[in-house]
């Protein structure tokens, strides 16, 4: 073989090595970036106790948020990374589970202070091979996770569906008293700078199903301060016209991660109860993304919800007693009916269990005193009496 040869014959193996690493790092990055960002520290299978098994059967589970769609999975197929599908909510007794669109998220990534000049989700966008428009803008980012759960509804109907409505949500009610494994979903977004600016752009997003809408997430925006912003401002022009028309269409205000400032005047002017979808309190983990007692009082006040979440921030201790403690801490502050449970799942944090370890939580309740009524109101009765007054 000539040299000229033995050249080319190189270059050509050395450019197939290239593809193939290529193809390699498509199909294997996503996988390798979410199993480092999620975790489990206790892996399943989650035993109950048999009478707990008994009456859990008897409870409508609900959780007020989870961010599956971020992630290159199938949610109808049962995944061995991550917290959340279709399956494993059907394992863990999940009846319906809130899934929210993550549309931007700061490099550097902390509570204390970020600015909304970076983008992580952009490069994850990339490396998902989401749609090109998907690449420089948050609103087609919540647009294509809106339809990724849409198809996903619609190739498995007898598996899942998505609740837009009061009529939605009383037809998954009645056929889930026939066919247990049907689960619901309702589609929510993290943070407001999804709109671009542009309130019109909030009439798409509710054509796509959106009904639980946060204001902010970590960086401050056109709405308001986030509580982990430069500002921490409270609640600007554009936001005030953004929350009148959130309360207007029958879609609900969600006040994770909003600065105090946000929070008050947000409450000030709403006509409806809000929600915090994914917290802790302050009264068992003292730091700036956790709400007060004062907080927690203001926002029942409204006849809110407070969704506790399981991760380290929201509970200090990652655990499930961590958990229970914080639940209970805002059950004492401001009774059952305004708790709810808001694992933040899938939202690169690392949590005790995974969505079939719920049960868990309820048998706990139980175990420290809470009566069977407490119990059902916050494992995800509280949610259903919420949505069933506030969706359209």
């Amino acid at each position: 073989m000539g040299e000229t040869q033995l050249m080319k014959r190189i270059l050509l193996l050395s450019g197939l090595a290239l593809v193939a690493l290529g193809v390699w790092l498509l199909v294997r990055l996503p996988v390798l970036v979410e199993q480092r960002l999620l975790g489990v520290l206790q892996p399943p299978p989650y035993p109950i106790r048999e009478d707990t098994q008994q009456w859990y059967r008897t409870l409508l589970v609900a959780d007020l948020h989870a961010d599956t769609l971020l992630w290159k999975r199938d949610l109808l197929e049962r995944a061995k990374r991550g917290h959340v599908d279709v399956p494993r909510l059907q394992s863990g007794g999940v009846a319906l589970q809130v899934l929210s669109a993550v549309t931007k998220v700061p490099q550097g990534l902390n509570y204390e202070r970020n600015d909304a000049t970076t983008d992580q989700v952009r490069w994850l966008a990339l490396v998902q091979l989401w749609p090109w428009p998907t690449w420089n803008s948050p609103f087609a980012r919540a647009r294509y996770q809106a339809e990724k759960l849409r198809a996903a509804a619609e190739r498995a109907p007898d598996q899942l569906k998505l609740v837009r409505s009061r009529a939605d949500l009383e037809e998954f009610l009645a056929f889930r008293a026939r066919r247990p494994q049907l689960v619901a979903s309702v589609l929510g977004v993290e943070g407001l700078h999804a709109l671009e600016g542009r309130l019109e752009n909030l009439e798409v997003l509710f054509s796509d199903g959106y009904r639980v809408m946060g204001l902010t997430h970590f960086f401050d925006n056109e709405l308001g301060g986030s509580a982990h912003g430069v500002a921490k401002g409270g609640l600007t022009d554009f936001g005030r016209a953004v929350v009148e028309t959130i309360e207007r269409k029958g879609m609900i205000v969600d006040l994770a991660h909003a600065s105090p400032r946000l929070i008050q005047d947000v409450l000030a002017i709403a006509r409806r109860p809000v929600i915090v979808s994914h917290t802790g309190v302050r009264g068992t983990c003292d730091n700036v993304r956790n709400l007060s007692d004062d907080q927690l009082r203001a926002i029942a006040a409204k006849g809110g919800l407070i969704g506790i979440g399981y991760w380290d921030k929201a509970v200090c201790d990652v655990s499930l007693q961590g958990i229970v403690r914080a639940i209970l801490h805002a059950v004492n502050v401001v009774g059952a009916q305004h708790v709810a449970l808001g694992s933040d799942f899938d939202g690169a944090t690392i949590t005790p269990f995974d969505t079939t370890g719920v049960p868990q939580i309820a048998q706990a309740l139980r175990d420290a005193g809470l009566s069977l009524e407490q119990v059902a109101a916050i494992m995800g009765g509280n949610v259903v009496r919420l949505l069933r007054e506030l969706l359209p």
